[in-house]
C-alpha cells in the first residue's frame, strides 16, 4: 500500500491514512517505516475507520516537540463530516461531557461531571445538504477545539445527526464512516513558521454525492 506524503524531511512526516488502516504501532507507522525508511513515532491518532492527515515524527526529539504542541492545543485540526439530517442551525459551536467506555469502545454524552468524564467542544459549518434516497445527508466542516474518543462521531449523534456509515453511533446507513481529516496546521516545531495541509475525502459515496471535487 503506497501512502500519500504531502511532507517528508529528517523530523517529520505529513501524509494522509487511508480509512481501515490502523494509525498506531501495528498499522500506518509500519507502513511509513517500509515506505521511507528509517523509524517513525506517532503523536496523535485518527480512528481506524477514519481517513485524513496525519503528522508523525521521524526522531525522538521531534516527537517530543509535536507532543508538546498537541497538549498545548496548538495543533488545529479541522474534518468533513456527512451525517444523516440537517443540523437546526447553519453553524454553531457544540459543548459536552463525554463519558468514554474503554470496556465497550464507545463513548457517551452524560449530563455531569464525574471520574473519567471530560468536556469536549468543537465547531462546525453547513456547507451542503441534499435529498437522497437514504434520506437529507449534510456535509459539514468541524473545528475540533478538544481531542476527545470518538468525539465527533458521538457529539452529532446524541443530536440525532450520526455520521453516514456509523452504525455505533445509530447510523442506519452501511458503508465506511463519512469522516475525513481534512486540514491540519501547525507553527513548525524548529522554525516556529505555520504549516498548513490540506486534503480531500476519496471519490467515493457519500462524498461525492458534493461539489468536493469539482475543479
Amino acid at each position: 500500500m503506497q501512502i500519500p506524503i504531502l511532507r517528508e524531511d529528517e523530523s517529520m512526516i505529513v501524509c494522509v491514512k487511508p480509512a481501515g488502516v490502523l494509525s498506531e504501532r501495528g498499522g500506518l507507522p509500519e507502513l511509513l517505516e517500509a515506505q521511507c525508511g528509517g523509524r517513525v513515532w506517532p503523536v496523535h491518532r485518527l480512528d481506524r475507520d477514519v481517513g485524513g492527515l496525519m503528522v508523525y515524527a521521524r526522531t525522538r526529539e521531534a516527537a517530543a516537540a509535536l507532543s508538546a504542541l498537541i497538549a498545548a492545543q496548538r495543533v488545529e485540526k479541522e474534518y468533513l463530516a456527512v451525517v444523516c439530517g440537517r443540523p437546526e442551525r447553519d453553524s454553531a459551536e457544540l459543548h459536552d461531557l463525554l463519558y468514554h467506555d474503554a470496556a465497550r469502545g464507545k463513548s457517551y454524552v452524560v449530563q455531569r461531571e464525574r471520574k473519567g468524564v471530560k468536556k469536549a467542544s468543537l465547531d462546525y459549518r453547513l456547507l451542503e445538504t441534499v435529498e437522497t434516497e437514504e434520506g437529507t445527508l449534510s456535509l459539514l466542516r468541524i473545528r475540533l477545539h478538544t481531542g476527545r474518543s470518538h468525539q465527533i462521531r458521538v457529539q452529532f449523534a446524541s443530536r440525532r445527526l450520526p455520521l453516514v456509515g456509523d452504525a455505533r453511533y445509530g447510523s442506519r446507513i452501511r458503508g465506511d464512516i463519512a469522516l475525513f481529516a481534512c486540514a491540519l496546521r501547525f507553527p513548525d516545531p524548529a522554525e516556529g513558521t505555520l504549516r498548513e495541509y490540506a486534503a480531500l475525502p476519496p471519490e467515493t459515496w457519500p462524498w461525492t454525492l458534493f461539489g468536493l471535487h469539482n475543479t
